[in-house]
């Protein structure tokens, strides 16, 4: 199966994020990614969904989508056309010597150290799914206590608007 990438302008009123999700289960869709932020335009919402099937489920889905009146537009975003990121807040043991290798390995991949404690630390990382990933791989070996990743977010390349 195919993974995709949704980018879904809304109106930005209470109830959409319950009818759009709504959709996605009444059809036994799984959304593996979802997030939702208000836009530069006060009334309205991005959302990026993320999706997996074959090309007849995508076409499913943005026919399905398109009929909410509170869906504005829908964009297929095509990782060679689109800038995709996800961050990660990720909490690690760190006492002692430990402390200096986490602080080398975030930063060889640009990640930052935004909590401080005794005993650990929390890194915050932002880059693609894959680089999030192989941060978390390299960090395990310390203990990772806890880690929370926001969903991808992503947008078109280019000078054009979404509207």
């Amino acid at each position: 199966m195919e993974r995709f990438v949704l980018s879904v302008l809304v109106e930005n009123h209470a109830g959409v994020l319950s009818r759009i999700s709504g959709l996605f289960s009444r059809r036994g869709y799984n959304i593996d990614s979802l997030t939702v932020c208000e836009t530069n335009i006060p009334e309205r919402s991005r959302m990026t969904i993320v999706v997996r099937g074959d090309e007849y489920i995508l076409d499913q889905i943005v026919k399905q989508l398109s009929k909410l009146v509170e869906v504005i537009s829908i964009e297929h975003c095509n990782p060679d056309t689109s800038c995709q990121r996800e961050t990660a807040l990720i909490k690690v043991k760190a006492s002692g010597e430990k402390r200096a290798i986490i602080i080398e390995t975030c930063n060889i991949y640009r990640a930052h150290i935004v909590d401080v404690d005794v005993d650990s630390v929390i890194v915050e990382a932002t880059g693609s799914e894959t680089k999030i990933d192989s941060l978390i791989r390299l960090l395990e070996p310390f203990g990772i206590l806890e880690f929370v990743k926001t969903g991808l977010t992503a947008m078109a390349r280019g000078s054009s608007v979404m509207e």
